[in-house]
């Protein structure tokens, strides 16, 4: 058995507030890597549109193009198209951050691997976005989608939209990451808590995020699929790394706490 090696404690952080500083470094990170993604893939609107419109054909092939007609049905509410637009609003970084919050402080075992699994499919999507660039459905009037988040919140999701200029990639549909974040925090929520309502919010939490991002136009089917794929994929890379992490520095790896 291996003995735990002392850290020093800081009341109510899990290791220290330099930790907590290098956390927030692995993520700073991941963003300049998006930034730069963004900035190539910004400039080739063309092959976005033309993706787009070749998952369209592909999806009609295999008769699973239903989104004009979930949207249609979704609109026909306002109540209901405007909780799924500021819910497409807020999941990826307001729902994400809170939950990585509560998982350091309060579920911190298991912190680590919600982490590396996030900058795993971050990766794995970058690498999507910079082969496969395509355009949300939103931006495909023609096939009868409508950006209705913009309609019902008010705020303009496009590249011209200060508010959202740092954080939305305009072609980043194929993998849908809405998905896979709502994955990669929902279920290991959903293990951790010990409240039957709560567990089951969070397990019922990706098929909401599925609904929400097709209802709103913002993703295709074959996305949400691609992002299951890619939040599937993550997590066993992440496992295989903190078992090789674990092989390779075991004698320095303490046993009571996975933050590292």
């Amino acid at each position: 058995m291996r003995t735990p090696l002392k850290r020093i404690r800081w009341p109510g952080f899990p290791a220290s507030p330099v930790d907590l500083l290098r956390q927030v470094g692995y993520f700073a990170l991941a963003y300049v890597a998006y930034r730069v993604v963004r900035g190539v893939v910004e400039n080739d609107g063309t092959a976005a549109f033309q993706h787009a419109r070749e998952v369209i054909s592909l999806e009609r092939s295999v008769h699973i193009f239903v989104e004009p007609a979930v949207q249609t049905w979704a609109s026909g509410s306002h109540t209901l198209m405007a909780i799924a637009g500021w819910l497409y609003v807020n999941a990826q970084f307001t729902v994400t951050v809170a939950a990585l919050l509560f998982i350091y402080f309060y579920r911190n075992p298991v912190f680590v691997t919600v982490r590396n699994t996030l900058l795993i499919a971050l990766g794995l999507a970058l690498i999507g976005y910079y082969l496969y660039p395509t355009a949300p459905p939103r931006f495909l009037p023609e096939w009868g989608f409508v950006d209705s988040v913009s309609d019902v919140t008010g705020l303009k999701m496009s590249q011209s939209s200060a508010l959202f200029s740092d954080f939305f990639n305009p072609y980043a549909a194929i993998p849908s990451m809405h998905i896979a974040f709502a994955l990669i925090i929902g279920w290991p929520l959903a293990r951790e808590t010990k409240l039957l309502l709560v567990r089951a919010l969070w397990v019922l939490y990706p098929l909401l995020i599925a609904f929400v991002i097709i209802a709103t136009g913002n993703h295709f089917i074959l996305d949400t699929i691609l992002g299951v794929i890619t939040a599937a994929l993550a997590r066993l890379l992440a496992g295989w790394a903190e078992r090789a992490w674990q092989t390779l520095y075991k004698p320095l790896t303490p046993a009571t706490s996975t933050t590292g």
